[in-house]
């Protein structure tokens, strides 16, 4: 490796994680403030900015609305030709900028203020023009850019997209954001999945492998090669639980016995099987499959059998 570059590559992180690691003092009562408005609002939060902090901007807007903050994204030269129609009365409006002397942000910042919303500036120079006319300063001020140049929005965007994630993870504490209310913002893909999927949703899709006790070992084979789960459970006439039988089980009975004629599945059975409720999430019975070692769980409510999950199916519906 050429040593030249993995060592611009260390000083780069260097000065990126000193850069967030300064934000630690500008979390003081002032900042609790600027949190708490947001909190109170009964509007959206909209969320401004030029070049590259706009994209920084569009980042965090996305990271509130998935939280539970309603935001918007609201680019500050497009506000000026239309777009401030989008600010409602109620709305907060926070204005990013590295330097806060952009012509576009001079422009927006009294025409905001004319409209009586209250503005937060995420700014990077205390002294500026976005600074002095703020309600509420968050402040994102850097010592070096990681650019060689000095010049590139490189630390200062960093530590601007780091205080974004502050703010959201402050008012997901606030709101009381639970992962039952994740999941119902995030329905799709396989995060979804992990959030709102649970164990009778899949187990409902597989057969359902059943045999009751006195069932002979030829029953009890055919049920588990035709559900094809490589396991049927023992019930009884109520359907409630009484155990299990893994082709494992079948293996170690025919190696124990020359004699199998008279063999029924109680006599085979182990009595004591891993169950879990309908009503867990898929990703907690995952959790178990992995502790105990094993393929299949037995699905059971109040101990009445309901059906089998397989690792299979997890695997299927991307949860592993």
């Amino acid at each position: 490796m050429n040593s030249s570059i993995g060592q611009t590559a260390l000083h780069t992180i260097d000065l990126e994680a000193r850069s967030v690691a300064g934000l630690a003092a500008s979390i003081d009562g002032a900042f609790n403030k600027t949190v708490e408005r947001i909190h109170q609002s009964t509007g959206r939060l909209v969320i401004s900015g030029i070049g590259k902090s706009a994209i920084v901007a569009q980042k965090i807007v996305s990271t509130l609305n998935s939280t539970g903050t309603p935001s918007l994204f609201m680019h500050a030269a497009d506000a000026i030709h239309g777009d401030l129609g989008m600010i409602g009365p109620e709305d907060i409006v926070m204005i990013i900028s590295k330097s806060g002397e952009s012509p576009e942000i001079k422009v927006l910042v009294p025409l905001v203020k004319n409209f009586g919303n209250t503005l937060i500036g995420m700014v990077g120079n205390t002294g500026s023009f976005l600074a002095q006319n703020s309600d509420h300063i968050l402040n994102t001020t850097v010592s070096q850019e990681a650019c060689p140049n000095n010049l590139a929005p490189t630390s200062s965007t960093t530590a601007q997209m780091v205080m974004g994630d502050v703010i959201a993870v402050c008012l997901m504490q606030l709101n009381g954001f639970s992962g039952e209310d994740f999941a119902r913002f995030h329905p799709g893909g396989n995060l979804g999945k992990r959030l709102y999927l649970r164990v009778g949703d899949l187990s409902r899709a597989n057969g359902k492998p059943q045999v009751l006790p006195d069932a002979n070992l030829k029953e009890v084979i055919v049920e588990i090669t035709e559900k094809r789960l490589g396991v049927t459970a023992v019930v009884d006439g109520a359907g409630q639980l009484c155990g299990i039988i893994t082709d494992g089980d079948l293996r170690r009975m025919l190696e124990k016995n020359d004699d199998i004629r008279n063999i029924q599945a109680a006599d085979i059975l182990s009595p004591s099987p891993k169950t879990v409720p309908s009503g867990l999430l898929a990703v907690e019975a995952l959790d178990l499959l992995r502790r105990y070692d094993i393929s299949q769980l037995i699905v059971a409510d109040d101990g009445i059998y309901q059906g089998i999950l397989h690792i299979h199916d997890l695997v299927r519906e991307g949860i592993v």
